[in-house]
């Protein structure tokens, strides 16, 4: 008799274990979740991308998903045309900043814009009036904007998405990084992104105070 009473004991500590188990892994979703849920509502800027006429709409999604994966509040508008403002025909160019300046009017306070264009932008560098860039983004800023257009034929999904962050980065009061392999790198004229992998800590660290996800 005296045994089976153990027996029970021993069966009785064993399930007494295993529900403590799931409770504690059911409190630790429920903490995760109430986690994500807080970034959520503490996150008080929205981010829109704006898609200029011409840009192909996969590249478009692509940007949207990515950027989704590490920031909760984007909002992908309706594509529209390209500012006639903007236009720069001795070189058959966009102007950058004439761009984000139409952007930043037509962005309301809390929010900001990224325009996406498939097309040449330009803008001031230097002594350089008009210098071919791949985006531009002011520090800090409500808008910026990135092109495709001289991105590489390879990896150009990947390039697209690193110049985009790399802009929103600068509306983040993000400066350029002297780390090589961070997104916020000066380009300096060239096409580095491959270089990039991701964040470095300091500029990750100063995106996360401001609800980013990573």
């Amino acid at each position: 008799m005296q045994f089976y009473i153990s027996i029970s004991r021993y069966y009785t500590a064993i399930i007494f274990l295993v529900m403590i188990l799931l409770y504690s892994i059911s409190c630790n979703e429920a903490n995760e979740d109430r986690s994500a849920t807080a970034i959520i509502k503490k996150a008080t800027v929205t981010i829109h991308l704006q898609p200029f006429k011409g840009i192909a709409a996969n590249d478009v999604l692509y940007i949207f998903n990515e950027l989704k994966k590490v920031y909760p509040n984007i909002v992908l508008n309706k594509t529209i045309e390209l500012p006639s403002s903007a236009f720069y025909p001795p070189r058959n160019r966009y102007r950058a900043d004439s761009i984000i300046r139409y952007l930043s009017l037509h962005t309301a306070k809390g929010h900001i814009t990224i325009g996406l264009t498939n097309k040449d932008i330009s803008t001031t560098k230097n002594e350089i009036k008009d210098f071919g860039v791949m985006g531009l983004g002011f520090q800090p800023g409500n808008a910026c904007v990135a092109s495709t257009f001289r991105l590489s034929k390879q990896n150009n999904l990947e390039q697209f998405f690193k110049v985009a962050i790399h802009e929103l980065g600068h509306t983040q009061d993000l400066p350029h990084c002297e780390v090589k392999t961070c997104f916020m790198r000066d380009a300096e004229g060239r096409n580095s992104t491959n270089d990039e992998k991701e964040f470095c800590g300091r500029c990750k660290n100063k995106l996360q105070k401001k609800c980013w996800i990573l």
